[in-house]
């Protein structure tokens, strides 16, 4: 590790309390600059002087300003891990010896500064505070630092932080582009100059242009109030420049929301989707109106919360295995309710109708009751973390487009199991004619149950995948149960392409309505959109045909 020499200056106690200004620190971060260069000789064995430290322990401002500057013109590991501490809060002094200490994560235990010797057991240990104009030197600085880093990607993350914050000074910026290789990263850096340039009423014409030019090409939203300023320049030219990047980024914007409000619409289609399949099977085959559908949406959802607190620590693990378990859990409350009360209900809808709302009723308080009125909240997994740039100023979420995948995936097993599989033979037998199916040899009552459970079943996956979108409570499936029969209907009554495709257009159709006339409105709307359809086409986008058609008539 490279040293650069510190002044003396900064050094000792007095010189150490009269460099407190931005420049200081500037010239602090260059001479850090310089070392990583090899433009400076090392120095062997330098370590953190007794000033230094005494300086940073002291109670008074004005001393830690000049101690974290001194600290920023080197950059060994020890002179970080003090900055890193100091503004995490975990920097401690010991009021007997003035000896430092840096607390472990979780304020287990505490190491002796420069050493690492484990200690602090016993001591009259001071937590070493920070202005909050020192909190923000120091996140600005340690971004900086990370930026000499020799991994890239650390480079380009800390740069997005630098982008993020504006908290940088324009020495310092420019100093390590001078050293930075990586395309990205310089972009970034790049865009903070332009973001300063735009920002300081003392940038000259040249910079002033310059910096419109460089957001004219990038197109990024965020400056763009910075940009309207200029818009209102007394010089044509820049005023003229400024007008031509607002409008180009003012079309971005409008495009990038579009695109956001389509792939929302989408993710939200694909649960729809997920949820109408269990009705599109247990409606398509048994003409059965299962109003506690919703609960076993909530039961996958709060199987996803249980197994998270069975695997504390592991939100990733817990939800790969709620997946199947939500299935299994939701499967066998629907073989419950099938036999317990569908069962007895066959060719009595509207008696039907009425007891699985009492069924639903029972489930959403015995949650309230066994767990909890409350939502319960479920971690996101570190693989559905975060986002997934395509450009600079567009980029979707990990989560949404996982449960696409999940949603779309589900849907092509059920596919294959209805085609393939000799159940999806018997349903198809069933739904076709029920008689003759029995006079096969086909238990229709099996079938019924299988097809229940299987319906059932996909809801709870649909809950697993909703429970990363939604709070989980008590009455997280009543919010999308009417959605889900619309889905089924508008769709075409037992049909799953239907239903797929009818569950990403009205789930698409709600976001794009809901930004204009908001969430109730717009389901409103929805519901009368596809009241309208259906008076055109009774049977659905996609009707089942010849003796399906008949046999679901029959049911």
């Amino acid at each position: 590790m490279i040293h650069p020499p510190s002044p003396d200056g900064l050094r000792s106690g007095p010189a150490l309390r009269a460099a407190r200004s931005p420049v200081a620190l500037a010239s602090a971060v260059a001479v850090l600059l310089l070392a990583v260069a090899g433009d400076l000789p090392a120095e062997d064995g330098l370590a953190i002087s007794a000033a230094v430290r005494e300086s940073l322990a002291s109670p008074r401002i004005g001393d830690r300003d000049a101690a974290i500057e001194s600290l920023a013109a080197d950059p060994g590991d020890e002179a970080g891990a003090l900055l890193k501490a100091l503004l995490a809060g975990d920097l401690y002094v010991d009021r007997a010896s003035s000896d430092l200490y840096l607390r472990d994560a979780g304020g287990i235990g505490y190491a002796l500064a420069g050493t690492g010797e484990r200690g602090g057991e016993g001591l009259d240990l001071r937590k070493v505070g920070t202005a909050s104009r020192q909190r923000q030197t120091l996140a600005g600085f340690l971004n900086a630092r990370s930026l000499m880093h020799p991994d890239a990607a650390v480079r380009r993350e800390s740069s997005r932080a630098l982008v993020a914050t504006g908290d940088a000074e324009p020495q310092i910026v420019k100093g390590l582009l001078e050293l930075e290789s990586d395309p990205r990263v310089r972009i970034n850096l790049e865009r903070i100059l332009a973001a300063r340039a735009l920002a300081d009423p003392g940038s000259s014409k040249g910079e002033v242009l310059a910096a419109l030019a460089f957001f004219r090409a990038r197109l990024t939203p965020e400056v763009q109030g910075l940009v309207s300023a200029r818009a209102g320049s007394g010089d044509p030219e820049t005023a003229a420049a400024a007008r031509a990047t607002l409008s180009r980024m003012e079309a971005a914007i409008q495009h990038v929301s579009l695109f956001e409000t389509f792939f929302f619409g989408l993710s939200l289609g694909s649960v729809l989707a997920l949820m109408a399949i269990g009705l599109a099977v247990t409606f398509g085959v048994m003409g059965v109106i299962n109003m506690a559908h919703g609960e076993m949406v909530m039961l996958g959802a709060y199987t996803v919360w249980a197994f998270q607190e069975l695997l504390p620590g592991r939100p990733g693990l817990a939800l790969l295995l709620a997946v199947p378990g939500s299935f299994a859990v939701a499967a066998l409350a629907g073989a419950a309710i099938e036999r317990a009360v569908v069962s007895r209900l066959y060719d009595r809808p509207l008696e039907t109708l009425l007891a699985t709302f009492g069924v639903s009723l029972i489930l959403q308080q015995a949650v309230r009751t066994f767990v909890s009125p409350n939502n319960r909240p479920v971690a996101t997994p570190p693989f559905m973390a975060g986002q997934w740039s395509w450009t600079e100023h567009l980029s979707v979420t990990w989560g949404r487009f996982y449960i696409i995948l999940f949603c779309l995936a589900v849907f092509f097993a059920i596919l294959l199991v209805m085609k393939r599989s000799r159940l999806g033979l018997e349903v198809r037998a069933v739904t076709s004619n029920r008689d003759v199916a029995r006079a096969m040899g086909i238990d229709a009552g099996r079938v019924d149950l299988m097809c229940f459970m299987l319906g059932s079943g996909v809801a709870g996956m649909a809950g697993a995948a909703l429970s990363q979108l939604a709070n989980v409570g008590p009455n997280l499936g009543q919010g999308y149960i009417v959605d889900s029969f619309m889905v089924v209907v508008f769709g075409g009554v037992g049909n799953l392409w239907g239903t797929l495709l009818g569950g990403l257009i009205i789930g698409m159709a709600s976001k794009f309505l809901e930004p204009a006339y908001g969430a109730i409105l717009a389901k409103i709307l929805i519901m009368c959109g596809v009241i309208l359809f259906i008076q055109r086409r009774p049977r659905g986008l996609f009707p089942l045909k010849g003796r399906a058609a008949a046999g679901w008539r029959g049911a």
